[in-house]
């Protein structure tokens, strides 16, 4: 019997021994006095036990088998350990076919003492930024460098970007060895090419979205900003406007994609038993649209704000490595060991002192455009590294620049930045004098003989 039961039962002696009225006993404990007659008839009829309820000890019509009950606890251990109980949960109910709600499951693992793969903190208060109307807006974009395959594997950095209007993980997502420019460009291709050209894009201050050094060219100082980096380039060129975030906060939506995905992506690839870059990249396309099919949100508006790519425009180009050159004298463009030739022109003109723009496509290929056409390509070479190249060297006016910097410094603030060289100690002091000063030795003149007709004296 319950407290309920107990504190009923003292309630109907004393109405039956007329220390309480029906009514007044009603209103003790809440219920109406025609229910306080049934109850007192119960237990002339069947004592206290019959004001327990009719189910107390009776297993609930509703309790998992027990067999049901042993596969879902091995299956935690085996198959799916590491699983969240959401994620544990739909895969019992997709793959193992197996019907059970996700708090049951969180009840049979607790009991069990199966805790959750990962602590949760205490949320923070932060006011966080209202999403965009319509899908193509803004899109948030990073790379997160994880353990994602937990020591099967090398340390890998994933690549994304999700919308802000519908937290979508958008096409072009993908691991690399670590976050660099080549696959920043990757990632803007696949978006472009698939969806359209979004109107900003947000994301951190790394160095291959904008430039952190404080060295200016003369050119640089002229203009009045610094040369853009090669995603830069490409953001310009589309028309998206670039966005830096000052910290992981600001941009707090793809923060927590990457905290969804290194929870449930993690899971799948151990379940995958991944072990390098392109098993888990083929994990992580079929992984994809069942993570939009269960996280994506509907936008405001339903009218999506991609743009479309203007006719004539070559993405391949725009989403590229590019550098400048002049053509040589023998018609061919050399670039930090590379050799480009070019065929004759029209009319078998050559190129000779032409400025050029070398491009390299994300597929490692070259190409080579002088006034903005297109006059030699190369193919990839199988051993070739797509990363930007470091081949400018100093221009004559900043060599001059410089020096005529370096001519207005006083020998003191020339000696600052130049260390002296550590001298080398003599094993046999040198001689000192009585005033503290180095003895030196007289040098005696070179005397020559004096010839004369009459031979020497």
């Amino acid at each position: 019997m319950s407290e309920r039961d107990w504190k009923r039962l003292d309630v109907i002696k004393r109405v039956e021994k007329s220390e309480l009225t029906g009514a007044e006993g009603a209103q003790v404990l809440g219920i109406t006095p025609r229910w306080l007659r049934k109850l007192r008839e119960a237990v002339r009829c069947g004592g206290r036990g019959a004001l327990a309820h009719g189910n107390v000890g009776r297993a609930p019509a509703n309790r998992l088998d027990e067999d049901v009950r042993k596969t879902i606890l091995e299956l935690a251990l085996t198959t799916y350990v590491g699983f969240n109980d959401q994620h544990f949960t739909e895969k019992l109910v997709e793959v193992e076919k197996i019907a059970v709600s996700r708090s049951s499951v969180r009840r049979l693992l607790r009991e069990a003492k199966i805790g959750l793969g990962r602590t949760r903190r205490a949320k923070k208060h932060r006011r966080r930024r209202d999403r965009k109307p319509q899908a193509g807006l803004m899109i948030l974009w990073d790379g997160s460098r994880h353990d994602w395959l937990e020591g099967r594997g090398p340390m890998m950095c994933l690549m994304g970007a999700i919308d802000d209007a519908t937290g979508e993980l958008l096409p072009g997502a993908h691991f690399v060895d670590q976050e660099c420019a080549a696959s920043y460009l990757r990632t803007l291709h696949a978006i472009v090419r698939e969806k359209g050209i979004p109107h900003a894009a947000y994301g951190d201050r790394h160095g291959a979205l904008k430039r952190n050094d404080d060295h200016w060219t003369i050119e640089e100082e002229l203009r009045g900003e610094q040369d853009l980096t090669h995603v830069g380039h490409a953001l310009r060129d589309l028309e998206i406007e670039p966005i830096h975030a000052l910290s992981p906060q600001a941009k707090g939506r793809v923060e927590r994609l990457w905290k969804t995905l290194q929870d449930r992506l993690t899971s799948e690839l151990r379940l995958a038993r991944a072990s390098t870059c392109e098993e888990a990249n083929q994990v992580l396309q079929r992984h994809a649209p069942d993570h939009n099919r269960r996280f994506a949100i509907a936008p405001k508006d339903a009218v999506p704000a991609w743009r479309p790519v203007r006719q004539g425009v070559d993405i391949d180009r725009v989403c590229s490595f590019r550098y400048k050159a002049v053509v040589g004298n023998d018609n061919a463009v050399r670039l930090a060991g590379h050799v480009f030739d070019i065929p004759p022109g029209p009319g078998g003109r050559t190129y000779a002192k032409a400025r050029a723009e070398i491009r390299q496509l994300l597929d490692g290929s070259w190409r080579v455009y002088v006034k903005d056409s297109l006059v030699a390509s190369v193919a990839a070479s199988p051993l070739a590294e797509l990363k930007p190249l470091r081949h400018h060297k100093r221009s004559a006016a900043d060599k001059a620049f410089g020096r005529s910097i370096r001519s207005l410094e006083t020998p003191t603030e020339r000696a600052e930045k130049k260390p002296r060289p550590i001298a080398k100690r003599s094993p046999v002091p040198p001689p000192f004098n009585s005033f503290g000063r180095l003895k030196r030795t007289p040098v005696r003149p070179k005397t020559t003989p004096i010839v004369s007709s009459q031979g020497p004296r």
